[in-house]
């Protein structure tokens, strides 16, 4: 894997500020001195620099085109330091301009180059070796340590922006992620309990409708009584279906106490059904009302249906911190483990308010359904 770039571009503007005060500052002191070749130098220097090297340097571009500007640089500033020493100060803005054209690597082996290049041109000229090395190459020595740690560290530091941008985009796609999986869950749970709805609504109540029609058929005597039930069933479930359209509790609640609600389903059973109400009655949460209620007609249905019973008692118990409620028939039963869709779409619902569905039954011994729902 190669070396990750990192964005030094990001303060690009106030290393540019600082290049153009490293230049004027030197500028003006090669003039001061007369040193007017070498100030040629350092013009031609920053015309390159702007002609090459400032589009890498404000794009991070170091690849290829860095090492052929850097190679241009170190030409410049051989022939400027051998027209005046004091040319060698505009390192202070070539050491920086190395990291940002070079990768890391190659810009450490530049800056060593470039300061070593001054004591090596003076003990070419002839300059006396201890002078050298009491004179450039300390502060070579220096400049190197200084610009190498500043570099380094300025690009740890622009690697770590980097790592902790990308740390938050990834953040933020992974919470966009998390909400559009809570979303279609969120569509998939609906959807679902619109299923329960309509099934323990209208598709019972249209069947409801259907055996009463039968009944009246079958039975020409009490068929006035037959269809004057299946009226009111019918009209039952109308408001069920526009409360279901307009995402309202059940009709059976719109006002209406649980207790109540469960008295009037009760009185219409086609089987015969008590409501017995134990312990002190409370307001609940809609949402137990709902599935209570829901529970109720569901397991009405199921004795009507499948119990051949002759008599239900529903009691509704206000516990403490819980609120309970059981179906009980003397039908005839069936095995263990076998649920139809209205129990397990019962099961799903009352797990939605973190309640319980236990259902006591065998053959022969009639059924107990009973929906147990924290209130707390």
């Amino acid at each position: 894997m190669g070396e990750e770039r990192v964005p030094w571009h990001r303060s690009f503007g106030l290393w540019e500020a600082y290049f153009a005060v490293v230049g004027l500052g030197v500028g003006g002191v090669l003039l001061g001195v007369g040193e007017v070749g070498a100030a040629g130098v350092l013009a031609a220097l920053a015309a390159w620099y702007l002609a090459y090297g400032r589009r890498l340097a404000a794009v991070d571009d170091r690849g290829p085109h860095g090492v052929v500007f850097q190679v241009g640089v170190f030409a410049l500033y051989l022939a400027g330091i051998a027209l005046a020493s004091l040319f060698s100060f505009v390192l202070f803005a070539l050491c920086p301009l190395a990291f940002m054209t070079l990768a890391l690597h190659r810009a450490v082996a530049a800056v060593v180059v470039f300061n070593a290049a001054l004591p090596v041109q003076q003990l070419l000229a002839g300059v006396e070796p201890g002078a050298v090395l009491r004179g450039p190459v300390p502060i070579a020595a220096v400049v190197v340590v200084f610009s190498v740690v500043i570099g380094v560290w300025t690009e740890s530091v622009e690697r770590q922006s980097a790592e902790r941008a990308a740390l938050v985009a990834s953040l933020r796609a992974s919470q966009d992620e998390v909400a559009r999986l809570s979303h279609d869950a969120g569509v998939a749970a609906e959807r679902q309990r619109l299923a329960a709805d309509i099934h323990d609504t209208i598709a019972q109540g249209l069947s409801s409708v259907i055996m009463l029609i039968q009944a009246a058929q079958a039975d020409p005597p009490a068929a006035g009584r037959h269809l004057d039930l299946a009226l009111t069933t019918a009209r039952d479930n109308l408001a069920e279906a526009r409360a279901l359209v307009a995402a309202l509790a059940p009709a059976g609640l719109d006002g209406t106490p649980l207790p109540e609600a469960l008295d009037r389903l009760t009185a219409r059973s086609a089987v015969p059904a008590t409501l017995t109400v134990t312990g002190t009655a409370r307001p609940l949460p809609t949402s137990v009302d709902v599935v209570l209620l829901r529970a109720a007609q569901e397991a009405l249905t199921n004795v009507r249906k499948h119990a051949g019973a002759s008599r239900v008692m529903v009691t509704l118990s206000y516990l403490d911190g819980r609120v309970a409620l059981a179906v009980a028939d003397d039908g005839a039963g069936f095995a263990a483990g076998g649920d139809g869709y209205g129990l397990a779409a019962m099961r799903g619902r009352v797990g939605q308010i973190a309640g319980t569905l236990t259902v006591d039954t065998a053959p022969g011994a009639g059924t107990t359904l009973r929906v147990e729902v924290p209130t707390t």
